[in-house]
């Protein structure tokens, strides 16, 4: 790392901060200095595992919910609709919020609001209630993915961002791996409402967390000059602060939109009914039902690793940002297609292979999307041109699960899902490259 450091240019702005950082360092040189930006995105990746656990927990007790409380396919697509629909207003907001406020305090009030909203669930009786506890739910974790890509952009130069994103979006999979370890064993011994309490009480371990180990950079004790030099040097200055509404004049904002529009509700479907699948497909119970969604899962872990890694491998052989995210994403678009045939397939490990390989392509495709809002947005924007993005997402959310709650109760089949999960990819990569060709960087905002 120092070798590639010392090649760097070292502009007069970046010296001054440097010199900032380093007046603030006062203390004992810590063991991870120069690398202190890794403990960030390891404190990012607990968050989005604490994210997805709390989003997951519905889709993990959809049959127990559906015996206990008489829904049926439609009701409870309302309130995954629901999550949805809040959680894409909240994405229109919170981006702007988490770029005025920073992301220290927009991430920290953000978990609160959502991990109140998690516990919530376990005191609802009705479908009309438990809609308001999702619809909470929703609002409140719009602003996680925001304020996780305003940090990476803030701490890491642009070789490094979507491996960074690969890794703390890599949390996205611990937490739908451990849902379906823990929900079923708290729900068997204690009910299925201490499921919502305890998951959503370990929010505020994490808000403590990070409230106490998140600053900029350029304000962190651990973050020394060097490593400050090093994330600097790749960056480029921030622009005044600007409404979400002005963005929507850039090509790059409806490139990233669209983008998600096509591709997020894809996971949705995957987080939300992929549990029910094998229990009504497969004959599992829901305790039977952990061991394959944690195989689908650790495949995903790796994908999203592997997809932000590959997209860094790229650029440091010479591979402009352009090419480098687009073709890592081309690989990951051609590894969903053989989803198609996840509804047909005959046994429990084939189908769970199939789904995993084409979960794991989603993050890695996910990972490098991402990692584009920061290619072409400076970091006063970042989180909003992600807020944009997101809701973009959870309308597209939205349709998929009114679509499939509706497909299932009339036909119930799960054909239309898995084709339109096996193409999802490949046109949305198309849409992209039209728009931006070159992956342009916004001159002016």
């Amino acid at each position: 790392m120092a070798d590639d450091q010392s090649k760097i240019p070292q502009p007069a702005s970046v010296a001054t901060l440097s010199a900032g950082a380093a007046a603030d360092s006062s203390g004992p040189v810590s063991l991870l200095s120069g690398r202190f930006r890794w403990v960030i995105c390891a404190v990012l990746f607990l968050g989005i595992t604490k994210n997805y656990m709390d989003r997951q927990v519905l889709g993990v007790l959809k049959v127990t919910l559906q015996n206990d409380l008489g829904w049926n396919e439609l009701d409870y697509s309302n309130l995954v609709f629901a999550f949805q629909a809040a959680y894409a207003v909240g994405m229109l907001a919170v981006g702007g919020f988490i770029d005025r406020v920073g992301a220290r305090i927009g991430y920290g009030l953000a978990m609160v609001f959502w991990s109140v909203a998690s516990m919530a669930h376990a005191v609802c009786g009705s479908l009309a209630s438990f809609a308001i506890a999702r619809a909470a739910l929703g609002l409140g974790e719009s602003g996680a993915f925001p304020a996780s890509i305003k940090t990476v952009t803030e701490w890491f130069p642009q070789k490094e961002r979507a491996l960074a994103t690969g890794i703390f979006n890599s949390g996205t999979n611990i937490g739908a791996i451990a849902t379906p370890i823990f929900v079923p064993w708290i729900t068997v011994h204690l009910g299925w409402r201490w499921a919502f309490v305890i998951t959503g009480a370990v929010g505020f371990l994490w808000v403590l967390l990070w409230m106490w180990v998140y600053r900029k950079p350029e304000e962190h004790r651990q973050c020394s000059a060097e490593e400050l030099q090093y994330i600097r040097s790749e960056q480029r200055p921030d622009t005044v602060r600007v409404a979400w509404a002005k963005l929507l004049g850039y090509r790059q904002t409806w490139a990233f939109l669209l983008t998600k529009f096509l591709t997020d509700p894809i996971w949705w479907f995957y987080l939300f009914w992929v549990p029910g699948f094998f229990q009504r497909e497969h004959g599992l119970n829901l305790v039977q039902i952990g061991l394959p969604v944690v195989v689908i899962y650790l495949i995903s872990d790796a994908g999203s690793i592997l997809g932000g890694w590959l997209s860094s491998q790229f650029l440091r052989r010479g591979c402009s940002a352009n090419a480098a995210r687009k073709l890592a994403m081309l690989v990951c678009a051609v590894c969903v297609v053989p989803i198609v045939y996840a509804y047909r397939a005959e046994g429990i490990w084939t189908t769970t292979l199939l789904i995993g390989l084409a979960a794991a392509a989603h993050q890695g495709f996910s990972a490098n999307l991402y990692t584009t809002a920061s290619d072409m947005f400076p970091s006063a924007a970042v989180g909003s041109v992600t807020g944009i993005g997101g809701a973009a997402g959870a309308i597209g959310g939205m349709l998929i699960a009114k679509i499939v709650g509706h497909v299932l109760q009339a036909t119930g089949s799960y054909f239309v899902p898995f084709l339109m999960a096996g193409t999802a990819y490949l046109v949305a990569l198309a849409v992209m490259h039209l728009m931006v060709p070159r992956l342009e960087p916004v001159d002016t905002l």
